[in-house]
């Protein structure tokens, strides 16, 4: 079932994030995503997170700043069951356009939103990694 955020749900969010950085960005440094998680605890409760509750708990979730998809983290024993696409629905029945951030070096990312309907529009550096990084754009219609 997705849901909105609960305050009760920040930790299981926070290891979510943290798992899922360090699955799917070997390229960047371990402690690059560890030194963030403090402002990522302070920023999660602002952001519009929609969540996969498993009925044992957060299994995903996907975080919304306006039309700008901040991320999708699934639990990684969840992943490939449709939790991610189940989430980027929800966000896409809320939002008329979609945009998002992946990293070049993460191809699975990049295959998922071009199966979900997202074209990449534009390539830059990341501004606090400095890796490469593809946008993405989804409209309805």
């Amino acid at each position: 079932m997705i849901r909105t955020f609960r305050p009760q749900d920040l930790d299981a969010l926070l290891s979510l994030w943290l798992a899922g950085n360090l699955d799917a960005h070997p390229f960047i440094p371990v402690e690059y995503w560890k030194g963030q998680a403090d402002a990522v605890r302070e920023l999660l409760p602002q952001a519009e997170l929609l969540v996969y509750d498993s009925g044992a708990g957060p299994a995903g979730f996907l975080g919304l700043d306006g039309c700008y998809i901040a991320g999708i983290f699934v639990d990684r024993a969840a992943r490939s069951q449709g939790i991610g696409r189940a989430l980027l629905d929800a966000a896409k029945q809320r939002r008329d356009v979609l945009t998002l951030h992946v990293y070049r070096d993460n191809p699975r990312a990049a295959a998922f939103y071009r199966r979900e309907g997202f074209a990449c529009c534009g390539e830059q550096a990341d501004a606090q990694t400095g890796a490469p990084e593809l946008l993405f754009r989804w409209a309805r219609g």
